[in-house]
């Protein structure tokens, strides 16, 4: 990807991060958003920052560029855009995956239990930012032909339409997230455009390493608390295979689709950082939800 520039938007922590990390050590120049800087914590309150993304991306051998964005401002995304058209000149991949709304999800109520203002917050930040972010963006990224949108959720079209997740907000924005994808393909597809629809499996995010109180050197001590964690998987995983989405000459062969991290590996032969391939989503329909004993034999 050298030559070629990225736009991550929600690159503080988590998947967003390494992404803009893996897209980095693939040699595109990256611009990391996100509202979490070195002198202001977004609402979530945690120590994450764009500037330390914008570094591991130059560390791995790219370029990173930090921008703090909150993207349900649109003047905030458009004199972002202004910024990448006026330093690049391009954009090859954009990124949405501005998330931000686990500390708003109430979990296992009805919706007449739940209050109404995150859960509309929550709505906000994960369907509004991306649709702001694609406005400004795509013009950008239509210039030259073979342009990549990718859009980051939690589960895949196939699980997410045979499974309520618990949550009606938190359900709403995963499945939006899908389906916005699934329009941009539509939409640029004239433009010679890919739009795909990219799930991490069980992340192993900064925030889901604390609540099991690990680390990644050692979380597979957090399997006695759960034996299910055993199919977790690094942020990594995910980022390396939005990385090679990018790489692919033929990627257009995903436009539209709703696709796993874990289905990418298998395809593109890449593996996780301790050099498996878990498919969570297959064992999740196949394993978690049937109620049958943790076995990750032939699914990692």
């Amino acid at each position: 990807m050298r030559g070629k520039v990225a736009l991550v938007a929600g690159a503080t922590r988590g998947a967003g991060r390494q992404i803009a990390v893996q897209l980095g050590a693939a040699g595109a120049t990256v611009y990391a958003t996100g509202r979490s800087t070195r002198g202001h914590r977004s609402e979530m309150g945690r120590p994450e920052t764009i500037e330390e993304t914008a570094d591991l991306v130059t560390a791995a051998g790219g370029t990173g560029i930090a921008v703090p964005v909150d993207h349900l401002v649109p003047e905030q995304v458009d004199g972002l855009v202004r910024r990448v058209d006026d330093e690049q000149g391009r954009l090859d991949v954009l990124v949405n995956d501005v998330w931000g709304g686990d500390l708003l999800t109430t979990w296992h109520k009805p919706v007449w239990e739940q209050p109404l203002e995150p859960g509309l917050r929550l709505l906000r930040l994960a369907i509004d930012t991306h649709i702001i972010t694609s406005h400004f963006a795509m013009p950008l990224l239509i210039r030259r032909p073979g342009g990549l949108v990718v859009e980051v959720g939690d589960g895949t079209t196939a699980y997410n339409e045979k499974n309520y997740r618990s949550s009606v907000f938190y359900d709403l924005a995963k499945w939006s997230v899908n389906r916005l994808a699934f329009a941009w393909s539509s939409e640029l597809a004239a433009h010679g455009a890919t739009a795909v629809a990219v799930t991490p499996g069980w992340l192993r995010s900064e925030m889901m390493l604390e609540q099991f109180g690990v680390t990644e050197e050692n979380w597979r001590d957090a399997t006695s608390a759960d034996p299910h964690f055993a199919m977790s998987e690094s942020p990594a995983y995910v980022g390396r295979a939005i990385a090679a989405l990018a790489v692919d000459p033929d990627r257009a062969r995903w436009n539209g689709r709703s696709v796993s991290s874990g289905e990418l590996a298998q395809t593109y032969s890449f593996t996780d950082i301790d050099g498996s391939r878990p498919d969570l989503w297959r064992y999740w329909v196949e394993v978690y939800d049937p109620g049958k004993p943790a076995d990750v034999t032939g699914y990692r």
